[in-house]
């Protein structure tokens, strides 16, 4: 329905505004007009009144007396010249007198309600007008009249300025529907046309709205709805590279486990060796290769497969960080330290698989930041108790993470804080963490290092 659209809202509304507005004239106009009618028959009966008065004897014929009457619309004229009060023309009244109006000084409110009184009133009444002669002929005068003849030239009035209300509410509801037309209502469904075709194609950039609008506050419309059509865009096609990385890296994954599993048959044997130094470094080998297997064989890969949710025990937290700097250590770098203060009372609810992939990922970020800057360095794993769970603290002495790194923090191809680098690594932890309820956040990073925080909730019994 045309009314339930804005345009002929704003049309219906103009015309009911422009209406009550003439209204509130209407009844002030028609007021005026009774006052400028009356005080028309009065100077017409001075006129008649002067006329007499400039015969001999100030006599006339009746016939006369009565056609001077009848075209200034009176019954009878009394003339107050000095202190004398005369009755200049007369003729018999068949009704007596209902009512006076002064019209010397009416006012404001007093017309507007004579007016209405005279609109609604009964017809037939005769009613007696004084008024001030004009051109100083004299000090009052005084006529008595019919008010039918007001009452019928006060109802034309009303009329036509009524119809010609009519006509100018029309006209201004219009022109204001156009002027909406052309500067709201088209720009509205420029911008409803643009979202309608990026939502049947979000991916084709020649949908995205270009913004032209003349009027501020559309154009700003138009370039919001701009940013987000590109942000879109970039996020799907973000996400088209992701699940494109996850089905490679899920076809990866299967040929990689039956290697790892070839492999970790043939490392086996390395136990059987008389060797010290090889006897020490199989569990290592084998344990990596079987955390190797199972990974593949879960596919974690963060563009595509979801991780699984984490079997969640009560596991001491120094038998996984033991493990973790254990692992980092085989790298033989000189460069950086780890260290960990946790102790063996510490307990936490997590799964000891995905709590070993969360520190060392860490672990791996902070060795990486410390051997980019070519110097020594340490890295540092502790815990506090604290009640409700746990906070495990990484520290390291690096470089601190650079802006952009900051800015894109665990958010994965965009968060990585050197060259090359994925931003995955911390991606992933966080998600793991989330898994078990808890929180991974930067504590601080500066040119004295980073702190990371890492809480994980008690498991309720």
């Amino acid at each position: 329905m045309f009314f339930k659209t804005l345009s002929g809202r704003f049309l219906l509304l103009s015309f009911l505004f422009v209406m009550v507005a003439e209204v509130l004239l209407f009844v002030p106009s028609v007021s005026n007009f009774r006052l400028g009618y009356l005080q028309d028959r009065l100077e017409l009966a001075q006129l008649a009144s002067l006329a007499l008065l400039a015969t001999p004897d100030d006599m006339v014929a009746p016939e006369l007396a009565d056609e001077l009457l009848k075209n200034a619309e009176v019954l009878n004229i009394v003339l107050r010249r000095d202190a004398v009060r005369e009755l200049v023309l007369a003729m018999p009244l068949s009704k007596p007198i209902s009512e006076t109006f002064d019209l010397r000084d009416p006012g404001f409110f007093g017309p507007i309600r004579d007016s209405i009184v005279c609109a609604f009133g009964k017809p037939g009444n005769v009613i007696r007008i004084i008024g001030q002669p004009v051109k100083d002929a004299g000090i009052q005068i005084e006529i008595v009249m019919n008010e039918a003849p007001v009452k019928a030239a006060m109802l034309e009035y009303g009329r036509n300025v009524f119809i010609l209300s009519l006509v100018i509410s029309l006209i201004t509801g219009a022109l204001l529907f156009l002027s909406l037309q052309a500067l709201i209502a088209r720009p509205m469904n420029k911008v409803i046309s643009s979202m309608m075709q990026f939502r049947n194609n979000p991916e084709d950039a020649n949908n995205v709205i270009k913004p032209g609008a003349s009027i501020s506050e559309l154009r700003e419309a138009e370039t919001a709805l701009q940013d987000m059509q590109l942000q879109l865009i970039a996020s799907l096609r973000q996400k088209e590279r992701l699940a494109s990385l996850g089905g490679a890296v899920s076809k990866v994954s299967h040929d990689l486990r039956n290697i790892l599993t070839t492999t970790q048959i043939l490392a086996d044997r390395l136990e059987m060796s008389d060797d010290p130094k090889v006897q020490k470094m199989a569990p290592k080998l084998l344990n990596s290769l079987s955390r190797g297997i199972n990974l593949c064989e879960r596919t974690l890969t963060f563009g595509k497969a979801d991780e699984p949710e984490p079997v969640i025990n009560a596991v001491n937290l120094k038998t996984i960080v033991d493990d973790v700097i254990e692992n980092d250590a085989l790298r033989e770098t000189q460069k950086v330290q780890l260290i960990s203060t946790v102790t063996h009372d510490v307990q936490i609810s997590a799964d000891p698989e995905q709590m070993f992939r969360v520190l060392t990922n860490l672990v791996r970020n902070a060795r990486q930041a410390i051997e980019g800057t070519g110097k020594l360095g340490v890295v540092s794993i502790s815990a506090d108790l604290r009640d409700g769970g746990v906070d495990i603290i990484v520290r390291d002495t690096g470089p601190g993470l650079p802006d952009k790194a900051r800015e894109f923090l665990f958010k994965p191809f965009q968060g990585g804080a050197r060259r090359g680098g994925t931003g995955l690594g911390l991606a992933i932890a966080a998600e793991l963490v989330r898994g078990h309820g808890g929180i991974l956040e930067l504590i601080e990073t500066s040119e004295a290092g980073t702190s990371f925080r890492i809480f994980l909730p008690e498991r309720e019994k």
